[in-house]
């Protein structure tokens, strides 16, 4: 299984776990704190980093660690951690190259929760997040880079105005400008979009979203494409100069291509303690065995959904899918996105604003109101009023949410059944 380049769907199935003669067929949960070695030199050997293995649960764990090479696998990487959730895997990978005084870039179409993550705590940690978005000119964007400037962040599809990101403008933008890209893939998830391959330097997952798939377990993933140069310049000590905290190890020098996902682990998964259960990633695991079959489902029952939502001019004041040959996204979706499919998530804006948009939720019955995405059942949300709360009408509507805008996410049961529900319901807000 690891000595060839099996595709996506086999990986989903197979990737990661080898089983060796007479050992379990399935993936084994290995429900343990801590690991008995013959001797006290062989455990200093794993506390200096000299030799592979598994010291303290926290830090890392035999089921979790086959989950990873399947997510690395998936993604193309040369290493993946796991975190106990999406947020942690978006604080993890910025703070694993940024401290206090310095700043990133960040779209400004970024997740509600990840926005105030950036701009709020952050900022009380001394961190900066400058927003930019798509509509800046080159030079406005790069006018927001200076000497302390780390990394830049964004979406592949944006959660929720589903805006595709433009790698062929933004990575060769931040590449010239000496600035590594990080990408949130949750909603393309590794079978619609490979971001490293498009030039992504490294790749976050919500893995609660569509990598479980069934709403059982909250999680995160980072995967260290192993590409960028840490080295070109002196703008990332933490990884070229020695750590005093691991006896003065360079990641670089002893980890090469992979020395950012090491970095991350061993000070900060250490120290922070973000640590996935062996249960949560077994049960991640078995929702990746079916995300190929699932995550193409979803794309078809949301375009199906979208083109009938954008035949109902009398309640619908505009659809978001980047599917939809309509969309301002299409073109980008049918570049960077396998055969244009966008996932499952729909957003759309009702006329009569936030009052016609709780009474459409109100009345469906398949669709349920939940605080939730990319799950396999079909579930609805208002942003305005609840993910995005925080967010001032400015941040609202750079992050293209309007008071009526309603977030579907279509699920994998019978389309028909579905879009019933949605007529049903639209019939009483009439």
């Amino acid at each position: 299984m690891e000595n060839r380049r099996w595709n996506k769907a086999t990986l989903c199935v197979q990737g990661g776990y080898v089983p060796g003669n007479g050992e379990p067929r399935v993936l084994p949960i290995y429900q343990s704190t801590t690991y008995k070695y013959d001797s006290s030199e062989e455990l200093a050997r794993l506390f200096d980093l000299e030799t592979p293995g598994h010291m303290y649960t926290r830090i890392s764990n035999p089921t979790v660690e086959m989950v990873e090479k399947k997510i690395s696998q998936l993604e193309g990487g040369v290493g993946a951690m796991l975190t106990s959730s999406g947020q942690a895997a978006s604080l993890i990978a910025v703070l694993n190259i940024a401290s206090s005084g310095d700043n990133f870039l960040m779209m400004g179409n970024l997740y509600g929760g990840t926005t105030n993550l950036f701009l709020v705590t952050l900022r009380r940690m001394g961190i900066e997040a400058r927003v930019v978005n798509a509509s800046m000119s080159d030079d406005e964007i790069l006018s927001a880079i200076d000497g302390r400037t780390r990394l830049f962040f964004c979406e592949t599809i944006a959660n929720p105005s589903l805006e595709v990101f433009d790698f062929d403008r933004f990575i060769p933008l931040m590449h010239g400008a000496g600035i590594p890209v990080i990408i949130d893939n949750t909603f393309a998830t590794p079978i619609l979009c490979n971001p490293i391959a498009l030039g992504a330097d490294v790749v976050i997952h919500s893995t609660t979203k569509y990598m479980d798939g069934h709403a059982m377990v909250v999680g995160g993933v980072i995967v260290d494409g192993g590409s960028f140069d840490w080295e070109k310049d002196d703008r990332y000590p933490e990884l070229s100069e020695p750590d005093e905290s691991y006896h003065g190890v360079v990641y670089t020098r002893q980890f090469g291509r992979a020395a950012y996902i090491t970095k991350a682990r061993t000070q900060l998964m250490r120290d922070l303690g973000s640590t996935p259960q062996p249960i949560a990633a077994f049960l991640l695991n078995v929702g990746l065995e079916t995300l190929d079959l699932r995550i193409r489902r979803h794309s078809e029952n949301a375009l199906r959904v979208a083109r009938y939502l954008e035949s109902r001019t009398d309640l619908i004041a505009s659809v978001s899918y980047p599917g939809l040959e309509s969309s301002p996204e299409h073109e980008k979706a049918m570049r960077y996105l396998e055969g244009g499919m966008a996932s499952g998530v729909v957003s759309f804006s009702m006329k009569g604003g936030r009052e016609k948009a709780m009474l459409f939720m109100d009345s469906l019955s398949l669709a349920e109101i939940v605080v939730h995405v990319a799950d396999a059942r079909t579930c609805v949300l208002n942003p305005a009023s609840t993910t995005h709360r925080q967010l001032s009408d400015e941040m609202l509507r750079e992050a293209g949410i309007d008071p009526g805008f309603v977030r579907f996410s279509v699920g994998i049961e019978d389309p028909d059944d579905i879009i019933r529900d949605i007529e049903e319901a639209l019939s009483k807000c009439l």
